[in-house]
Formats: structure tokens, C-alpha cells, sequence
């Protein structure tokens, strides 16, 4: 399995692979420029277990990277980390099927906080799941839906639960994959339809 890093900046390239090789030293790393090299380094180097990249690459239009990516590997994590503050580029990254976006300003801990807890949730490393009808959620997951009923923020939520909003994201991301959906507003019509408010 192999982590495939796409960013035209060496420093920045270079530094996420350190973070990924420190967190996962027995996953190979690849480092590409180009979108349009992904497919060759697929084949030439395994299977991926993880997707990051930049938002802005030569030669892609907005978030079409996203889109094809999420395309032919549905299930892989997809992080987009990108210098654009977050705003209506995180909004649009995730609805093109980014698992989570993080801002290359990010301190390495929150960036390194937001790809564990992707691997996580793959893994399915997450607290006991309480059934709810087909769904099962965490107590955590019902405590969120709960907050964006409210109508609160990434930001709110961060500082009610005294986490970083990077954790907020990663939970809200787990939450959106346990139930199917792709965004918040569609999280509360499930919420409602299934009784969970």
C-alpha cells in the first residue's frame, strides 16, 4: 500500500511526506508534481491507502483532481491541503469528495491530528457505536449532530468540545461516511427522517 502525495512545491511536498512517513513508516510514500502522473505511479507502485493533494496543480481546473481521484478510488482517503483559506474552497473540495481539507498554514500537529483521524475512521478505530434503527452512530457522532442542529460552526463546535477544528472536521467527516451523506444539511434531513433529533 502506498500514500501518493501530489503537490507542484518541494518544500511542501516534501515536508507532508516526512509527517506521512513518521506516522506510517511502513507504508511506502510517493511524491508527484503532476496529476496527470498518478495513474503510472499506481501502477508502478501498489494500491493507495491515502491521497493528498494540493488544490491548485498545473494543468487541472478547479477541483476536478478531487473529483477523478474520488472517481476510481472511491474508498481511499482524500486529503486536499491547499494555501487558499478554507471558506468556500473547503466547502467545495469536500462536495467534490474530498474526506477533508486542511490548510497548508496548519501547524504539523493539527495537519498530522487530521490524517490520523482519517486513518481511523478507515479502520474503524472509533467509540463503541450505539444502534440507531440501520445506523449506528457514537455517542460523540449524536452529540454533533445535535450541534449543527444548533446551527454552530466548525469553529463553536471546536471550542464547546475544546478540540481543534481540524478534529471537528474529522469527526464530521466519520459521521457523514457512517450515514451516506455529503453535507451538513443532509446530515439533518437523515437526522430528522430517521428520529435522531
Amino acid at each position: 500500500m502506498s500514500m501518493y502525495i501530489i503537490d507542484d512545491h518541494p518544500l511542501v511536498r516534501q515536508a507532508i511526506a516526512m509527517l506521512l512517513r513518521r506516522m506510517r513508516p511502513a507504508s511506502k510514500v510517493i511524491e508527484l508534481e503532476k496529476f496527470s502522473e498518478l495513474q503510472a505511479a499506481i501502477i508502478k507502485n501498489g494500491e493507495p491507502e491515502l491521497f493528498v493533494l494540493d488544490l491548485l496543480l498545473p494543468g487541472v481546473k478547479g477541483t476536478s483532481a478531487v473529483k477523478d481521484t474520488k472517481a476510481m478510488y472511491a474508498n481511499v482517503p482524500l486529503a486536499v491541503i491547499s494555501s487558499m483559506p478554507a471558506g468556500e474552497a473547503e466547502e467545495t473540495c469536500i462536495e467534490a469528495g474530498a474526506d477533508i481539507y486542511i490548510e497548508k498554514s496548519s501547524p504539523a500537529n493539527e495537519i498530522s491530528a487530521a490524517i490520523q483521524g482519517l486513518f481511523a475512521a478507515e479502520n474503524g478505530d472509533e467509540e463503541v457505536a450505539a444502534p440507531v434503527g440501520e445506523t449506528k452512530l457514537s455517542k460523540r457522532q449524536k452529540q454533533l449532530i445535535v450541534m449543527l442542529d444548533r446551527g454552530l460552526s466548525n469553529r463553536d463546535i471546536a471550542s464547546e468540545l475544546d478540540i481543534s477544528e481540524h478534529t471537528v472536521k474529522v469527526h464530521l467527516w466519520r459521521l457523514f461516511r457512517r450515514l451516506d451523506v455529503k453535507s451538513r444539511t443532509q446530515t439533518l434531513h437523515f437526522a430528522r427522517m430517521n428520529g435522531l433529533l
